[in-house]
C-alpha cells in the first residue's frame, strides 16, 4: 500500500503552480496580508482557496455562511465560483479588517453576493435560528475556543447533504506531538475527536493547508 506524500514548501508551491489561476483580486488580498507580520497566519492557504472555490462548484453550492472573514480571501473564492443569484454572509465581529474585505469584495465584483455581518458570530448564529435560515455551505475558520459550539449550531443550519468545512484541524501538525499540551492545541484535538464520534456527520480530514475537516450532514 503507497503511503501519503509529505507535503513540504516545493510540493505546495508546485501544486499551486498547477491548479487554478487565482482571481487578481485574490492575489491583491493575498499581498495585502503579507504586510500585516504575524496575524497574516489568519489567512488560509493558496491550496484552501482552490479547494473551497471546487467545492462549491462540484456541489452546486448557492447560499453560504461562513464564520470568520478576516480580509475576505476565503469569501471571495467561494463567493467567485457560485452563480449570479449565490450568497455568502461573512460573519466576523472585526470592523476594522471587515472594511478591508468590503473594498476588496468590491474590487472583485463580488460585493453584491457578499452580506457582511459585524457581530458575535454566536449572536448571528441564534438569529438565523430563530429565522430557521438554511445554508448549503457553513466554512468556520473562527476562534477556536468555539469551535464546537459553531459546528453544533451550524449543523442546525444546514438540511440533509449539507456541508461543513472546518480550518486549522492539523494545527501545525501539534495534533499529533504528545509533548504538545497547550490550550489550542488540546481544543482542537478535542475537537477532531467530537466530530469523528458524531453520529450526524460523516467526515473526512484532507491535508490541505492547515487541515480541512469536511463534514457531510446524514
Amino acid at each position: 500500500m503507497s503511503s501519503n506524500i509529505i507535503i513540504n514548501k516545493e510540493i505546495e508551491e508546485y501544486i499551486n503552480n498547477h491548479s487554478i489561476e487565482l482571481n487578481s483580486v485574490q492575489k491583491e488580498i493575498i499581498l495585502y496580508n503579507e504586510r500585516l507580520g504575524k496575524i497574516k497566519r489568519m489567512q488560509i492557504a493558496i491550496s484552501q482557496c482552490h479547494f473551497l472555490h471546487l467545492i462549491v462548484k462540484i456541489a452546486k453550492i448557492k447560499k453560504i455562511l461562513e464564520i470568520g472573514t478576516f480580509t475576505g480571501l476565503s469569501t471571495v473564492s467561494m463567493s467567485l465560483a457560485l452563480p449570479e443569484d449565490g450568497q455568502v454572509f461573512a460573519l466576523d465581529k472585526n470592523e476594522g479588517t471587515n472594511e478591508v474585505a468590503l473594498n476588496f469584495f468590491k474590487k472583485a465584483k463580488q460585493d453584491r453576493k457578499i452580506q457582511t455581518i459585524i457581530r458575535p458570530a454566536l449572536e448571528s448564529l441564534q438569529i438565523f435560528k430563530k429565522r430557521k435560515d438554511k445554508f448549503d455551505l457553513v466554512f468556520i475558520d473562527a476562534d477556536k475556543e468555539n469551535y464546537k459550539v459553531y459546528y453544533d449550531e451550524s449543523l442546525s443550519l444546514i438540511n440533509k447533504g449539507g456541508l461543513i468545512i472546518i480550518d486549522n484541524v492539523l494545527w501545525h501538525g501539534d495534533v499529533v506531538d504528545k509533548e504538545k499540551m497547550d490550550k489550542l492545541t488540546r481544543i482542537i484535538r478535542e475537537f477532531n475527536s467530537y466530530v469523528n464520534n458524531d453520529k450526524r456527520t460523516e467526515n473526512l480530514i484532507i491535508p490541505v493547508g492547515d487541515g480541512l475537516s469536511v463534514c457531510r450532514k446524514l
